[in-house]
């Protein structure tokens, strides 16, 4: 559990032992989704787990109370990531709605960019979890994919996109970004990353994007 935050600001030794475990976590999530990746969840032992992240099996059941739970923070983690970024990435685009889907959009890929092993993890071995850790997942996965169903709907209620149902438009930009880990194999041997934001973008915004303004939105639609 973390420190609450007024004990951290009151004790510079709260707020070192805070840093230190928000590291250590990351560390220990990041090393699980690579080798649960590799190997699949199931045979992952906390050994292996502490020999790749080189720290002891009993630092690991500090944090995590069993390999669950591992695998659930690992996926979380992912979607906390969403819940942060995009809301921030879609306030720093200002006000056009078009923009601002483009900016949740590549706020998306860059989640995904960041935790390409988590992303893949979540796909392969979520349906392993319990119901409760299931059930924790798709409400997060519906709040954190709010901005960009919002931005969509205010983009058609702006005019600025033809009118499409907005979760299925939504959710097709949401597999377009995890499309960047699921297919990297693929993608990366003749894009880099900025360049399959900004051609996804394109071929997305492309479709949606009402024509009498696709002249003003050309930088996006890879017009230029």
């Amino acid at each position: 559990m973390a420190t609450p935050i007024s004990a951290v600001n009151d004790d510079p030794g709260a707020a070192a032992r805070e840093v230190r475990t928000n590291l250590r976590t990351r560390q220990l999530l990041s090393a699980a989704a690579r080798l649960m990746e590799r190997d699949g969840s199931h045979a992952v032992s906390m050994q292996a787990l502490a020999d790749e992240a080189s720290v002891s099996v009993g630092l690991i059941y500090r944090y995590f109370g069993n390999k669950q739970d591992l695998l659930l923070a690992v996926i979380v983690e992912v979607l906390d990531a969403f819940g942060t970024k995009a809301p921030a990435a879609v306030d720093a685009a200002g006000n056009d709605p078009v923009e601002r889907v483009a900016a949740a959009f590549a706020a998306f890929c860059e989640v995904i960019d960041e935790h390409r092993h988590a992303a893949v993890l979540s796909y392969r071995e979520s349906k392993t979890l319990g119901e409760e850790g299931r059930t924790r997942i798709k409400d997060l996965e519906l709040t954190t994919s709010q901005p960009l169903r919002d931005t969509v709907q205010a983009a058609i209620d702006a005019g600025r996109f033809v009118p499409v149902d907005v979760d299925l438009f939504a959710y097709n930009l949401l597999l377009l970004a995890h499309a960047w880990a699921l297919k990297h194999w693929y993608f990366e041997r003749s894009l880099d990353f900025p360049s399959y934001v900004r051609k996804q973008t394109a071929v997305a915004l492309g479709a949606v994007v009402a024509p009498e303004y696709r002249s003003q939105y050309a930088h996006l639609l890879d017009l230029d």
